[in-house]
């Protein structure tokens, strides 16, 4: 794909994530995606496939959320195979917590599938709302 049509997919999702659709993100993973969160709370880690995404990551934080978490861009970067997101988040937690946090992620891109992602956030807000 070129980087016009990357740049394209990836606002796409986003206008989906957006109004609370994450499914529209989840279809374009690749089942063999490593996703990379960084910094050191306890998710911060590389999840190798979809299946450990979705089982390791996303499920657990998700159950923790009371409503609707929606993900807004500001600004799409796209290179190449390579879409660089900004975006916010927000969602209030079942304690209560908002957990508004604000996002950039790299994402590497293979003929139309997210092969891999690095995501970058207030990890401290991450641990404030979620423990270590």
């Amino acid at each position: 794909m070129t980087t016009a049509e990357n740049r394209r997919l990836m606002q796409q999702v986003f206008a989906e994530l957006a109004k609370g659709n994450s499914q529209a993100l989840v279809e374009v993973l690749a089942d063999d995606v490593v996703w990379h969160v960084t910094g050191t709370t306890k998710f911060s880690r590389a999840y190798q496939g979809k299946a450990a995404l979705l089982n390791e990551l996303v499920g657990p934080l998700f159950s923790q959320f009371a409503d609707q978490y929606t993900m807004v861009a500001d600004r799409v970067i796209a290179d190449d195979n390579y879409v660089v997101v900004e975006c916010r988040g927000k969602v209030t937690t079942k304690s209560g917590l908002p957990y508004n946090n604000k996002y950039c992620f790299v994402f590497r891109l293979e003929e139309g599938t997210i092969k891999e992602v690095t995501e970058y956030m207030d990890t401290h807000l991450v641990v404030t709302t979620f423990g270590g």
